[in-house]
């Protein structure tokens, strides 16, 4: 299962990853500095609101999918979880409300009503997404979310030329779902035809659900403090700077992750549920190889080339001080990533997500700290550092906690394996010179790419070879 998602979301990797960079290009200079801060200020309120009050029945969505297929409840399954979403989504007005009577100007308020009505049609497309992903319908879903996050950037950067700045990116976002949605929910729907809804099942997935919700907030404190603390201190320019750089290296990461989450997450809870723990296990170390092969060179490599990246990536006002940025941000992206598509796993497979709440408080709470104290003194740099160490305290938390719940390997022969392969790519990247720009960028990615692929698949890391040839083999009827 978990290869079947792999080679299905591919397309969907790709496209995610060309908007993520063409949204960082497009955006950064179509709006200035000052327009990009608020977007970002913007986007920070949206996806904590979101996250407060949807998140959890999403999680829902795909956590108890295949249970309610097992005992043949999936109509009470979405009876049940529709109802409780209108009944969270009643309290996003709200939040309008309090935004509209606090002292913001209203560029600022424009940009998060947007943001605010996106995410509620963006939660409905997202508990959509997450039953077909749970159901393994894989090209359902990746046709769908190419549909999604194409459509969006393409809707929002026309909105951004007509004029209307920092909201334009989310009303573009919003109104794509909206057509999405139409298209769609009334199939959705129709799996809840004959259930009824069951308090029983609300209070499980109530008390699956909202520990869930509760730590992605403290996930999504450890990622927008910055920005905020940055803007009481500071300004929305040095925002957009600090958004810019870190864009480009949490994006950029972010589309693999998220690529291997969506296929790794149901492989697991399937083998889990039919396998017990020992085929557990067994997925688990091969997903966590796969992901550490993949995804550590990617952020090394992303320090080593961020200077001609942001030259070719940023608009001219921001481009300088997000290189500055995104080295920071590769390392933290890394951890960010390993911590929530491989390490926190282990809590909603147990379905101890109470444990989600223990593990991500550390590191929230040192943030906040860590930025009061250290932005103040230290400006952009601060904002670095706290946000470097904090992810680190993070993963670390994660996995102590984690084998308490349901114990997950870690591959640490691979992981020992791919960070000398790093260490020499970067050895050898560093001696190459620096053109500047496109030419730059291309002889240090594609040398790098050759350093480490040539070590990783000659000294046979993780059976790598045989996983190569196995995907090729996959893939050859349908090319």
């Amino acid at each position: 299962m978990f290869w079947r998602g792999v080679l299905g979301y591919l397309p969907v990797n790709v496209v995610q990853g060309v908007v993520g960079l063409l949204t960082i290009v497009l955006f950064t200079r179509v709006l200035d500095p000052a327009q990009y801060g608020v977007y970002a200020l913007a986007f920070s309120v949206g996806s904590l609101t979101q996250t407060a009050m949807l998140a959890w029945t999403e999680a829902s969505m795909a956590r108890f999918l295949a249970t309610r297929a097992e005992d043949g409840r999936i109509a009470d399954h979405f009876a049940t979880l529709y109802l409780l979403w209108i009944i969270a989504a009643l309290a996003v007005p709200v939040v309008g409300v309090v935004v509209a009577a606090l002292p913001l100007n209203a560029a600022l308020k424009s940009a998060i009503f947007a943001a605010l009505g996106s995410i509620l049609v963006g939660s409905l497309m997202k508990l959509a997404l997450e039953r077909r992903r749970a159901a393994g319908e894989v090209s359902g879903a990746a046709v769908l979310t190419i549909i999604q996050v194409a459509g969006g950037f393409a809707l929002g950067l026309a909105l951004a030329l007509t004029g209307l700045g920092g909201a334009a990116p989310s009303l573009g976002s919003g109104l794509i779902s909206v057509l999405c949605l139409a298209l769609i929910l009334p199939r959705e729907l129709k799996h809840m035809v004959g259930g009824k809804f069951d308090k029983a099942l609300a209070r499980t997935y109530a008390a699956y659900g909202l520990p869930v919700a509760l730590s992605l907030i403290l996930a999504l404190v450890l990622a927008s403090t910055d920005r905020l603390l940055l803007g009481v201190f500071l300004n929305e320019t040095t925002v957009g700077v600090y958004h810019a750089g870190y864009s480009l290296g949490s994006r950029t990461l972010d589309v693999v992750f998220i690529w291997l989450g969506m296929a790794g997450a149901p492989a697991l809870i399937s083998a889990l549920e039919r396998g017990g723990q020992s085929a557990l296990t067994e997925a688990a170390h091969e997903q966590a190889s796969f992901m550490t092969l993949l995804t550590l060179p990617a952020a090394v490599g992303l320090a080593l080339v961020a200077r001609p990246l942001a030259e070719l990536m940023i608009g001219e006002d921001l481009r300088a001080g997000a290189s500055h940025v995104t080295p920071w941000i590769a390392a933290s992206g890394w951890l960010s990533g390993v911590t929530t598509y491989y390490l926190l796993q282990a809590f909603t497979l147990a379905r101890r997500t109470p444990l989600l709440i223990v593990s991500m408080s550390a590191p929230a709470i040192a943030n906040v700290l860590l930025n009061l104290v250290l932005i103040p003194r230290l400006g952009l740099d601060g904002a670095l550092w706290a946000t470097t160490v904090s992810y680190g305290l993070g993963a670390v938390a994660a996995w102590a906690l984690g084998r308490r719940a349901c114990p997950l390997p870690i591959p640490w022969a691979v992981l020992a394996k791919a960070g000398t392969a790093c260490v020499a790519m970067a050895l050898v990247v560093r001696l190459l010179p620096a053109p500047g720009g496109l030419l730059e960028l291309a002889l240090k990615a594609g040398v790098g790419a050759a350093v480490y692929g040539a070590i990783v698949l000659g000294l046979d890391v993780g059976g790598l070879r045989g996983k190569v040839s196995g995907l090729l083999r996959r893939r050859a009827p349908a090319l």
